[in-house]
């Protein structure tokens, strides 16, 4: 089973996929924009749900975002998704509520 979030991937092996510098992906986890999780040595290890961000991170910084403007926006997509889920699943159990 390949899990999106398993920590997998080093800053280095990171970098040279998307092509940006290990000090960008260094700074975006000081700014708290994408923290990926850290090895038993300390070192940094990004899953694929976290390089997906980055690749957002990159494009929004190309459009001329601020890292504090961005880590907002990504954090507003987080609360819509589970504001989302809590919609739905409060509609399934209301749906089933007037079943019986």
């Amino acid at each position: 089973m390949d899990d999106e979030h398993a920590a997998l991937f080093t800053v280095g092996q990171v970098a040279d996929m998307l092509q940006v510098q290990q000090a960008f992906l260094r700074r975006i986890d000081d700014h708290r924009v994408v923290s990926p999780q850290r090895s038993a040595g300390g070192q940094r290890r990004y899953s694929r749900s976290e390089i997906g961000r980055i690749q957002e991170v990159v494009t929004m910084m190309g459009e001329g975002m601020t890292l504090p403007a961005i880590r907002r926006i990504l954090e507003l997509q987080h609360a819509l998704a589970e504001i989302t889920r809590e919609r739905d699943e409060l509609a399934r159990l209301l749906a089933a509520a007037r079943t019986r």
